[in-house]
């Protein structure tokens, strides 16, 4: 079943516009390619504006959780870490789909 990799960050007000061009320009195209997810999306809380998400696809939790352990995700959270240098905290959860009604 689909599963999902959720990156949950916080930013700071004064961060926020610079983070969201960074994220749509650089960070998601390169994150969704080295993942190699089967789509990649991202957004700003409604009741929260300074929290972001993005998800990551997989077809399964197993590929979901592997990328967790994977020289991929090493490389996309230092390229994160040399760029926000600690003003960015964020956690990563993967979710496996269970249930769909349409």
């Amino acid at each position: 079943m689909t599963a999902y990799l959720i990156v949950r960050a916080t930013v700071d007000a004064r961060d926020k516009a610079a983070f969201d061009e960074w994220y749509e320009t650089d960070h998601l195209p390169a994150a969704h390619h080295a993942f190699g997810s089967l789509k990649a999306w991202r957004g700003w809380c409604d009741n929260d504006p300074n929290l972001h998400f993005a998800f990551y696809e997989f077809a399964t939790l197993s590929d979901a959780q592997a990328l967790l352990k994977s020289a991929a995700l090493k490389g996309q959270v230092a390229d994160f870490d040399r760029t926000w240098e600690g003003r960015v905290t964020r956690t990563r959860e993967t979710v496996q789909i269970d249930q769909i009604l349409s």
